[in-house]
């Protein structure tokens, strides 16, 4: 999930404070009104993983043995933020042993003797709300045979961190970091005695946050997919403990959830995973099937476009491209310069992709993982799309979106887009039309660099006389997914790739570029290391006022209609290199 995180600025700590001295003087809870289910999924590889005493949070690896995630010395606000969200609580109650019930209720009760009081790095609203939906939802994992003045030290801490919350929430960024705010005190003011106070100013803030933040369609400033996810699933949770409270759900709640999952449904691949940009990867394992059955309205086809990604479909092939310009804002910090890149899959099986997002996986990542090369899609030698801005990690310049059509032919679904992201630089206009079968058995390009009116072109020979000819480098790149095997076929003239269900593809191109197989890398959240992986490259130099390729990805002839895909994914090991 993402959060405002630990901040630093004077305002925000001297509110803090006075919240928290307040939030002292609450009158503590007494139990539970109601408990909602915990509907939070985790995963029993990393819960295994915990009790063994190997925690891997935002991509830092630590053996603590028998000891607590506490004393693990702090590498980053990442890390931080991971253990202070409790999180792993999810995965631990996944695994559901006694050793796991027993290493859930140790760290959380360190955790109370440590920071409860209101001390520490874990107390901003986004953490705040997020640790407590997790404290509520495994309360029963947390409470199953603690003494009584044990009890009564978490229904401190709970309470205190429900009135901190209550005064704070407005300090959560708005988007994700505000719905996890807000979506824990609604727990805890429907779940708790003596929190009933709290209900109804939280879900009417819940419900201005649903009209303010989300769009028309259903999407989120960020554009990250992930996110919008996350902030759906946030949204049914608290629909569903409302409603078992029997209270009404407010009509701006139930309304964003009905515009939130078709947008969803839009930004699915084939293989029932989102589609990976702008810092979010394909989510969380079982979230976004939960939180589109708790969503229901499964009877209308998701739109073609949503939140400005467009989707195209045959047969058993999607395929997602970021049709839009990168987000603005406080998202423009973490936002990729991925206009016109493309992921494609097949299938159960991803082909096409993007290398993802470097958050985790150290600072070179975090800004390198961020341009355009890294993305499948057509890059200027060494200069993004949009870049960033010199003194800070914000994108300055944004790639505009100048034309864009999406239209169904005889041959298949057509999209046409074009950006200025190049304008400024080189005097250069990209554009990129892909088409996609029907039958989903062939997906077409076409790139192009235009310098379309006078200005334009006498910007392009102003960079070029300047470079001696060097500045018009380009390379097309189609990233792979890692389970892809690739290799160059028909002496270099194309790329011949074998997915794991058996399925061929083959790679063609024609126009003056040079097409080589190269290396590269897959970014997942919640590994050690980045994956390797390889990418088609197509390498030209725009000389003239217009450079055109062209290039299909198709399946092989023989290959079947339909393949029974029994091939299993593999096994999933998040400390591989």
């Amino acid at each position: 999930m993402g959060g405002t995180g630990i901040r630093s600025g004077r305002f925000d700590r001297l509110a803090d404070r006075l919240a928290l001295l307040a939030a002292r003087r609450a009158p503590v809870a007494g139990g539970f009104v109601a408990q909602p289910e915990p509907r939070s999924i985790g995963t029993l590889s990393r819960g295994r993983q915990l009790v063994e005493g190997t925690v891997l949070f935002a991509g830092h690896l630590a053996e603590i043995g028998g000891g607590s995630i506490w004393d693990v010395a702090v590498p980053d606000r990442a890390f931080a933020e991971e253990i202070h969200g409790f999180a792993w609580l999810d995965d631990l109650a996944a695994l559901g042993t006694r050793e796991a019930r027993a290493r859930a209720q140790a760290w959380t009760w360190d955790w109370i003797a440590r920071y409860g009081a209101g001390r520490g790095p874990g107390w901003t609203p986004d953490l705040t709300g997020r640790r407590i939906i997790r404290w509520i939802h495994h309360a029963t994992l947390l409470l199953a045979a603690r003494a009584p003045s044990e009890a009564e030290a978490f229904y401190r801490a709970l309470s205190r961190q429900a009135g901190y919350l209550a005064r704070r929430w407005q300090g959560a960024a708005k988007g994700l970091p505000r719905f996890e705010a807000l979506t824990g005190l609604v727990y805890a003011g429907i779940s708790l005695i003596g929190m009933e106070a709290l209900a109804d100013p939280a879900t009417e803030a819940l419900a201005a946050a649903c009209d303010a933040d989300i769009d028309a369609e259903g999407g989120i400033p960020s554009r990250n997919p992930e996110e919008l996810l996350e902030v759906l699933t946030l949204l049914t949770w608290s629909a569903s403990a409302m409603t078992e409270a029997g209270l009404t759900v407010p009509q701006p709640v139930q309304e964003a959830i009905v515009r939130i999952a078709p947008a969803l449904r839009t930004l699915r691949h084939a293989d029932g995973e989102l589609a990976r940009f702008h810092g979010g990867g394909r989510g969380a394992e079982g979230r976004l099937d939960q939180a589109l059955a708790a969503a229901g309205g499964r009877g209308d086809r998701p739109p073609v476009i949503a939140m400005g990604y467009a989707r195209l479909a045959g047969g058993r092939t999607t395929v997602i491209v970021d049709a839009a310009t990168p987000p603005g804002g406080r998202a423009a910090e973490t936002a990729h310069a991925s206009t016109a890149a493309f992921e494609l899959t097949s299938g159960r099986r991803p082909v096409v992709v993007n290398c993802g997002s470097g958050l985790t996986f150290g600072p070179m990542w975090r800004l390198a993982a961020r341009a355009t090369e890294c993305h499948s899609v057509l890059a200027m030698d060494r200069v993004s799309s949009s870049r960033l801005y010199p003194t800070g990690e914000a994108l300055e310049h944004r790639a505009a979106v100048t034309a864009s059509r999406m239209t169904t032919g005889s041959e298949g679904t057509d999209l046409y887009l074009a950006h200025d992201g190049w304008l400024r630089t080189h005097g250069l206009t990209a554009s990129r039309s892909l088409t996609l079968s029907h039958d989903g058995r062939r997906l077409s390009g076409v790139e192009a660099l235009t310098a379309l009116k006078a200005e334009a072109r006498k910007r392009f020979e102003d960079v070029m006389t300047a470079s001696a000819m060097q500045a018009g480098r380009f390379a097309v790149r189609f990233h792979l997914h890692p389970d892809v095997d690739a290799t160059l076929d028909m002496g270099g003239a194309a790329v011949s790739l074998v997915l794991r269900s058996g399925e061929i593809w083959i790679f063609r191109f024609t126009g003056p570029a040079e097409l080589s197989l190269d290396p590269s890398a897959y970014l997942e959240k919640g590994r050690l290391h980045p994956r390797p992986s390889l990418q088609i490259v197509l390498r030209g130099e725009a000389r003239g006022f217009e450079t055109r390729l062209g290039w299909t990805l198709a399946k092989a002839k023989d290959t079947p209609l339909a393949i029974r895909d029994l091939e299993a994914a593999e096994p999933e090991d998040p400390l591989a290199e």
